[in-house]
């Protein structure tokens, strides 16, 4: 069944939002941000300080598409008006593990008495603070500050040993101010 469907997103003050082709650029006083979307069979239409994603005959594929596109745009605009935090912690019993940032790279040294330093990247527009053993992330884009917190976690995922015994590793404890 085809339907009229179409959402309207409204950019408050203080927020700069622009339409160039499928590239979506949104300013604030945090920072700014841009993503490519694929509209096609969807009609986006900025009148002022809103912007109306529809389609006329929307099947419930556009309607997936519409939500989608809905949710990662308001992401957009709250992330430049207060940047997304993540905290993570790093757990260990025997052997002291610290964490290291140059960069773009992030060496976990002495993880589980290793010689060798674990590393991984960390992507670009994310800041990472390292304060003993709490590690702060903050980003403007909400997949950039999830993926480094992700990347951070998975070099420290432990394989071939008991996870009741060996409980050492970073591990995310607040995302976006909600504690897990």
């Amino acid at each position: 069944m085809k339907k009229n469907l179409s959402q309207t997103i409204e950019i408050p003050s203080g927020v700069e939002a622009k339409m160039e082709g499928n590239v979506f650029k949104v300013k604030g006083p945090e920072g700014s941000n841009e993503r490519e979307f694929n509209f096609t069979k969807l009609t986006v239409e900025q009148k002022g300080n809103e912007i109306t994603i529809g389609n006329k005959v929307a099947t419930k594929n556009e309607k997936k598409r519409i939500n989608s596109i809905t949710a990662h745009i308001k992401n957009m605009i709250a992330g430049v008006q207060k940047k997304y935090e993540y905290k993570l912690k790093v757990c260990f019993s025997h052997f002291p593990a610290t964490v290291e940032i140059k960069g773009q790279e992030a060496r976990i040294k002495n993880f589980l008495g290793e010689k060798i330093n674990r590393v991984t990247t960390i992507p670009k527009g994310a800041e990472v603070k390292v304060d003993k053993d709490i590690i702060t992330i903050n980003s403007v884009d909400i997949e950039t500050a999830g993926q480094a917190a992700a990347n951070l976690e998975m070099i420290t995922r432990i394989r071939k040993r008991d996870r009741r015994v060996f409980q050492d590793g970073i591990f995310i404890t607040s995302k976006n101010g909600v504690d897990i």
